[in-house]
């Protein structure tokens, strides 16, 4: 990948000639170089939020946890005492395993200053000691159809019109839950919720600028004070413990080990509604082990993860069309390096580089030879519905990457400075203007003041890029209830 350094001892009687500066073999650049890049990238990337912009975060996320809470109000098929999880970054992130060719493009900058996403639980299973047997004779791997048998008749009379119904020879009812109708369901119900929200707008509350239904996850994004947020909200099914089909998994050797317990890895996981290229959309769920990846991301070096998300930023622009390889596949990648290369040299402080051109090796590996593992299911390969013909242009692409990784990486830099100064731009704006901030009612006692602001920076600060697991009681939405990893606040 890199040429070595120059021997630094000269022969006897000769002067000492200076060691070459460590270059990348395919391309020539200089690795000190790619990483001062990447270091730029990062700095501008990873967004510092003062007391304000802290504040108008927690009350979109408020915002949202009370709306949830009037969803579940409607006709009570959500769980009355919900746990949800809250993830930086949106679905076009690759945070979930959802296929991105049914979403809108929005731009970070142009259309939403952050991005979430937030599994919202629809049913839970939560009851489960043993691993989790689920019915994937109808499906591909890494998905599953889910029969409401498994649940009491309470919860079958509220869902059954989000089902398709099979009968059998036997005169039996079968009710498989829909994917595609429970995200119908979904979108109805939160722009009832929010169309009598906005008959009543209160001082400070957030401006609801777009609603829209994509593929099955919805899209809000939020104007609160002078910032934008979009929250992707996906509903899902929540199960504790662990899927048997993933079992076999948990035998091998993994770079946590040690690090974390296989008790917070294997807490959970969810089915999210996404279907195989050949799956029945309106019966199949696809497998989503994001909480376990939420754990998993404390063991990765933070020298890995600047790379990771430069390399993403590369491939959201240059892989976009026809759409193929997701940030999420990337981050299959990313696991599957921990798991073979050694932690001491993926902890190398001054490796990034090294590390962004062996993930774009690694991706054109999978590309040229159609296959990239699930991480979780490794049986399951994730690329194997591409043709020949997607997979080489792309393969193709990668590679003027891998010839001028510098230069992608300069362009990555100006598109995210871009972005930045659209939203800098945009809060000039705002603050001469009269929009309301969530503080401008300082008499409400109900608000929340400058010490919570304070805390809710300094949780940003400490826990960059970290995702947030959240409790939530819709008859109390008064109070915060949120996990960033293993802190409760």
């Amino acid at each position: 990948m890199a040429a070595p350094l120059a021997s630094k001892a000269g022969s006897a009687g000769t002067a000492t000639k200076p060691p070459f500066p460590e270059l990348d073999f395919r391309s020539g650049a200089r690795v000190e170089e790619l990483n001062k890049l990447i270091q730029e990238f990062t700095k501008h990337d990873q967004r510092e939020y003062d007391d304000q912009r802290a504040l108008e975060i927690h009350t979109a996320k408020d915002f949202i946890f009370s709306m949830l809470g009037m969803v579940q109000k409607l006709d009570q098929k959500l769980p009355v005492a919900n746990e949800y999880l809250l993830l930086s970054g949106g679905v076009r992130e690759g945070v979930v395993d959802i296929d991105l060719d049914e979403l809108n493009v929005y731009a970070r900058g142009t259309d939403y200053d952050m991005d979430f996403t937030l599994l919202v639980p629809a049913l839970k299973l939560h009851d489960r000691n043993q691993p989790v047997t689920l019915d994937m004779r109808h499906s591909a791997l890494c998905h599953s159809w889910l029969s409401l048998r498994l649940f009491d008749e309470g919860t079958i009379s509220k869902w059954k019109d989000c089902c398709t119904i099979v009968d059998h020879i036997n005169g039996a009812t079968n009710y498989f839950f829909s994917p595609t109708k429970v995200a119908d369901w979904f979108y109805e119900s939160i722009s009832i919720v929010l169309s009598e929200i906005q008959k009543k707008p209160q001082r400070g509350m957030p401006k609801v600028e777009k609603v829209e239904k994509n593929g099955t996850i919805i899209s809000i994004i939020l104007g609160v004070g002078s910032s934008r947020m979009l929250y992707d909200i996906v509903p899902v099914v929540s199960f504790k413990g662990w899927p048997a089909v993933a079992q076999s998994w948990l035998m091998e050797n993994h770079f946590w080990d040690g690090k974390i317990t296989e008790e917070e890895v294997i807490s959970g996981f969810y089915l999210v509604p996404a279907c195989s290229y050949k799956g029945k959309k309106d019966n199949e769920w696809r497998l989503s082990f994001a909480r376990s990846e939420v754990q998993l991301k404390k063991c990765i070096s933070s020298s890995l993860m600047q790379a990771y998300q430069a390399c993403k930023a590369i491939i959201i622009k240059l892989l976009s069309r026809p759409k193929a390889i997701s940030p999420y596949h990337l981050r299959s990648m990313m696991l599957w390096a921990c798991d073979r290369l050694p932690a001491s040299y993926l902890a190398q402080e001054d490796y990034a580089a090294h590390f962004l051109l062996g993930l774009i090796d690694d991706l054109q590996h999978c590309l040229v030879n159609k296959m990239c593992p699930n991480y979780f299911i490794p049986q399951c390969n994730m690329l194997e519905h591409l043709s020949e013909d997607t997979v080489m242009l792309h393969a193709r692409k990668l590679s003027s990457v891998r010839s001028d990784p510098a230069e992608h990486l300069r362009t990555a830099i100006e598109h995210v400075k871009a972005a930045n100064r659209l939203t800098l731009e945009l809060q000039r704006r705002g603050s001469t203007t009269s929009i309301p901030s969530p503080q401008s009612d300082g008499g409400d006692p109900n608000q929340p003041d400058d010490r919570l602001a304070k805390k809710l920076q300094q949780l940003v600060t400490e826990n960059p890029g970290k995702s947030i697991s959240v409790f939530i009681n819709p008859d109390d939405v008064t109070r915060p209830h949120f996990r960033i990893d293993d802190k409760f606040f």
